[in-house]
């Protein structure tokens, strides 16, 4: 267990089985900072023997970035991984590539599981099988964050069926590749998901 993830995830996102360990570490994040806030105003009630003194103010305002981490811990709570035998394989299947687990995109109207994402050139390609996966509303909102941070032109498929999934990336194995604009654009895309 690495305290740091607690605070700061950015270097876990994408890899594999993110959704099913980042879930611990919010809810622990959750419980210490609820804990800290009670922790103060029971200290103050100690001290002063009355509800409302300096540290139970403190607590109230601690409880801001608790109940924060809370929303943080029910959205991680409300997906899980890809199995791990199927992400195994999409695994091999894309050596090589820029690829990326466990991806939650949020927008103001709904949120979009992609399980495994592979970036190759101007195309994104990837595998949801969240049962409800709304394609034309995901391709709306992806493609609205990519053209405002400069990403114009790029290609963007996202498979339900995971035979051809595994198909696809087979086929971009072959294709040439140009590694700096696909860091560019995983980048852009682990900065707008959870």
């Amino acid at each position: 267990m690495e305290l740091s993830r607690l605070f700061n995830n950015a270097k876990y996102k994408g890899s594999k089985g993110y959704l099913n360990t980042q879930k611990k570490y919010e809810i622990g994040r959750t419980i210490l900072y609820f804990f800290i806030s009670a922790s103060l105003f029971i200290a103050g009630y100690i001290q002063t023997k009355e509800r409302i003194n300096v540290l139970s103010l403190v607590a109230a305002l601690g409880c801001l970035p608790a109940c924060k981490s809370l929303v943080v811990a029910i959205m991680f709570c409300r997906y899980k991984s890809l199995d791990k035998t199927i992400a195994n394989k999409i695994e091999e299947n894309a050596k090589g590539l820029y690829s990326h687990f466990d991806m939650v995109f949020t927008s103001e109207k709904k949120n979009f599981l992609i399980n495994h994402l592979v970036v190759h050139q101007n195309l994104i390609i990837g595998y949801s099988n969240h049962p409800s996966f709304e394609e034309k509303a995901f391709y709306e909102h992806i493609q609205n964050i990519l053209t405002l941070d400069g990403h114009n032109d790029v290609t963007v498929k996202i498979f339900t069926d995971i035979t051809k999934y595994e198909q696809r990336v087979t086929q971009l194995q072959e294709l040439p590749f140009s590694s700096e604009q696909a860091i560019s654009l995983c980048q852009t895309l682990k900065s707008v998901t959870l």
